[in-house]
């Protein structure tokens, strides 16, 4: 069997793709990143991806800020096929998902997101959390749909939110709980454990 191809988006440094890739080279995963897009010019993930020797490209979208263009959708799904991707996975992507690449790849695009959905979509989370006083958050795994942080749920790991953290205390460990569950899930699908 061949190994599952994945076809990264991100729009930031990318530290989600790290952590995958990291388990990938170390042998834990048996998969390979096909490609990786980002919609922001000179993202930390597209040089990440370049100095580990992958293909790295830019999406370029000149007319919206929180969605891609239908005729730059369609072209980024051509280039996903094109690269053989088999998983779609957001690694901060800052972007909606619309129908043209959900249907291009049905229950294949996956995305993390630092709270426990349903509580808490949308941007900065680990803000929410804190400003609703919760003394639990932490990050979930989940198909995307066309909604904002609306999919079904894959996994999620638990984070306390301690008595003295701030945001970027908060977030901090958010992001290890990040870096611990994407890649689990993403073995799952490369050996062959989810649909």
């Amino acid at each position: 069997m061949s190994k599952i191809r994945l076809g990264i988006l991100g729009s930031g440094k990318g530290s989600n793709f790290r952590a995958i890739l990291e388990a990938i080279q170390a042998g834990q995963i048996d998969a390979e990143v096909a490609i990786v897009l980002s919609d922001v010019p000179g993202a930390g993930i597209l040089q990440y991806a370049a100095d580990a020797g992958l293909r790295a490209e830019e999406i370029v979208e000149p007319k919206f800020r929180t969605r891609l263009s239908p005729e730059v959708e369609e072209g980024l799904v051509r280039t996903l096929k094109d690269a053989g991707v088999d998983l779609v996975v957001l690694a901060g992507y800052m972007r909606m998902v619309k129908s043209t690449t959900l249907d291009a790849f049905p229950r294949r695009v996956i995305n993390i997101h630092p709270s426990l959905l349903p509580k808490f979509p949308g941007l900065e989370a680990w803000k929410q959390a804190l400003e609703a006083g919760e003394s639990v958050t932490g990050c979930t795994v989940h198909y995307v749909d066309s909604g904002m942080d609306t999919g079904e749920i894959i996994a999620q790991e638990s984070v306390p939110v301690l008595p003295d953290d701030t945001a970027a205390s908060l977030h901090a460990r958010i992001q290890v709980a990040e870096h611990h569950l994407y890649p689990a899930i993403v073995k799952r699908f490369a050996d062959g454990e989810l649909p």
